[in-house]
């Protein structure tokens, strides 16, 4: 008789069968491969401050890149409050799977956490994927005070000393750290005139109700240029394409004073890193996009490209600065 082979058991056809089944991608909904990121639905961007202003216009700008890049719908959340905290918080707890992503800026991953007790670590419960934006400050005086350099200012800060004051976007900030920075390496005493954001600091420095304001160089740029504003000093290691006149803080004699607001790309801590790589690959091509360059001029902001290691170290190397800073204004929190 001819040989058959035995017959299997039940429980070994259906294990079979499923195995069979899991190699042709056939098995059951809940054993489906998750679909490679980002294909699974849209991503959020978190900002972390209100609608309309210059966090919000780089969000949108950025969004509307990553969505070309990565072929999936980018929405952006405004989040404002807390001194950046809320959104930036809101982040820190997402899952940690690309879905979830934030425009993070110093005052929500460095000078709140230092100052205030919250319930995120605003440097260890973050994956950097690079730097989109920094925006350098200005040091801007109203014409009536009669300065056209900060050598003119130490001279009259000399000869009436206790009546200078400057404003700032707010209490604990980049402009108003920047101030401060600034006082201490010139030596320059001014009093600080906080302002509940940029807009209404500048509306007043302009109008010549405060003297002197450490503002985003997006925001002065053009009463400088109409003359309604002297701009004394540009708070970063080079000078400003739109303004090329105006010497850096080092070249008007006050090195070490530099400022700004920078932006980063931030996902949860965690997240695995082929998404983080592959999401710095799209922020790469965006700053080297031509279009996107003209943008961050157009609000007097820099390009600074940095892979996620080195955006890492810039934010613990910015966090160690403010630190120090905060801890001789007798402001960091214990």
């Amino acid at each position: 008789m001819p040989h058959r082979p035995p017959r299997l058991s039940l429980r070994r056809r259906a294990a079979a069968a499923l195995a069979a089944a899991c190699v042709l991608g056939l098995a059951a909904p809940g054993a489906r491969a998750q679909p490679a990121w980002p294909a699974a639905g849209p991503i959020t961007l978190v900002n972390p401050y209100a609608a309309g202003g210059p966090a919000d216009a780089l969000a949108r700008a950025l969004a509307r890149q990553l969505e070309t890049r990565l072929r999936q719908t980018v929405i952006v959340d405004n989040k404002a409050g807390g001194a950046a905290t809320i959104g930036t918080g809101f982040v820190a707890r997402a899952r940690p799977d690309g879905y979830t992503l934030l425009i993070g800026t110093s005052a929500g991953h460095v000078v709140t956490p230092l100052m205030q007790k919250i319930a995120y670590d605003g440097v260890a419960d973050f994956s950097f994927v690079g730097v989109v934006a920094n925006q350098p400050n200005v040091l801007v005086a109203h014409p009536s005070l009669g300065v056209k350099t900060v050598a003119d200012l130490r001279a009259l800060a000399q000869r009436a000393p206790g009546t200078l004051n400057y404003a700032s976007a707010g209490a604990g900030g980049a402009t108003h750290l920047g101030g401060v920075a600034f006082q201490q390496r010139a030596g320059i005493p001014m009093t600080h005139v906080p302002y509940p954001g940029a807009a209404p600091a500048l509306k007043d420095v302009v109008g010549g109700q405060v003297q002197l304001g450490m503002l985003n160089l997006g925001g002065v740029l053009p009463f400088v240029r109409d003359g309604k504003l002297a701009a004394l000093a540009y708070a970063s290691k080079r000078r400003s394409e739109l303004l090329p006149e105006v010497p850096t803080m080092a070249e008007a004699g006050v090195p070490g004073a530099e400022s700004s607001t920078w932006y980063t790309l931030a996902a949860p801590r965690g997240t695995p890193a082929p998404i983080v790589e592959k999401l710095h690959a799209a922020l790469d091509a965006t700053l080297a996009d031509p279009a996107f360059a003209q943008f961050l001029l157009s609000q007097g902001a820099e390009r600074m490209p940095l892979d996620p290691a080195a955006t890492t170290a810039f934010v613990q190397e910015d966090k160690r600065r403010m630190e120090k800073l905060l801890a001789s204004m007798g402001s960091l929190a214990k």
